[in-house]
């Protein structure tokens, strides 16, 4: 049932990493956040099929990573492009779109231009535009990347996501874990880190069509609620759903995350 595959595809881009799960008829794509700059989804396959086994029966499941190599100051809207071409690539004609933190920045764009590939949409703790909070999180994580404290991008990144009581748990599991994972450069985490910073679909968001849930947390330390709040507004019809006690890590948090997801995408 889980039926997990990693792949990549050669794009006329460069190439990009890529893993599928489940054997539902539904298809949904996934594109996770920042954290996706130190690390692709490569060889991730079986670990994400059991995390989400809830989702194999009813859905075939698409995780995308961005490009192995990104060009300097690459944007959210060309990494859609890249993403649509991908979507051509193996044959993937309509699917809802689930898009987290950077990756909800980019499905934006995703079907704001190509809304023929987006038949559902789902931003989660994301952004339409930056705001002090995030300017003042990611810059300070550039300048982490910069020195290449990967540790330190990874201890922050976890207090301004979790709630006091998985902010506990995770202080201790960083701790073992030193840098264990730490990329051998931080290149595409800094293109990454920079396009949140220029991101900007505020005065575009209404040319989304396609239902669209939009959820929140009330207490987001990096995007900020408000920032859910703003997109619902501005695309047409949207749904919203606000979590009160949680914030950017909230899809980690709370089984509740997933059961709407799966609720909205059925």
């Amino acid at each position: 049932m889980l039926n997990a595959k990693n792949g990549c595809l050669k794009l006329e881009t460069g190439e990009m990493d890529y893993i599928r799960f489940g054997s539902g008829k539904k298809i949904l794509v996934m594109i996770p956040g920042l954290g996706d700059g130190l690390k692709t989804v490569k060889g991730m396959a079986v670990p994400f099929a059991l995390l989400y086994r809830a989702m194999a029966k009813d859905f075939t499941v698409y995780v995308f990573s961005r490009r192995r190599e990104l060009e300097p100051h690459m944007s959210t809207r060309e990494m859609a492009k890249d993403l649509n071409l991908a979507l051509k690539a193996l044959g993937v004609a309509n699917a809802a779109v689930l898009g987290v933190s950077q990756g909800g920045m980019i499905a934006q764009w995703l079907a704001i231009d190509y809304p023929d590939k987006v038949s559902r949409l789902i931003l989660a703790v994301t952004l339409s535009r930056p705001n002090q909070t995030v300017r003042e999180a990611v810059g300070r994580w550039l300048e982490m990347a910069e020195r290449g404290d990967y540790k330190g991008i990874m201890l922050d990144t976890a207090e301004r996501s979790y709630s006091p009581r998985r902010i506990r748990k995770a202080r201790v599991e960083y701790a073992l874990l030193g840098d264990l994972g730490r990329p051998k450069s931080f290149g595409r985490f800094i293109t990454q880190a920079e396009s949140c910073l220029t991101h900007n679909a505020y005065d575009e968001l209404p040319r989304i069509a396609c239902p669209t849930l939009v959820i929140g947390g009330e207490d987001d330390r990096i995007a900020t609620g408000d920032a859910s709040l703003e997109i619902a507004e501005r695309i047409p019809g949207s749904a919203l759903k606000m979590y009160g006690g949680l914030g950017h890590g909230l899809y980690e948090e709370t089984p509740d995350f997933l059961r709407q997801v799966m609720k909205f995408c059925r």
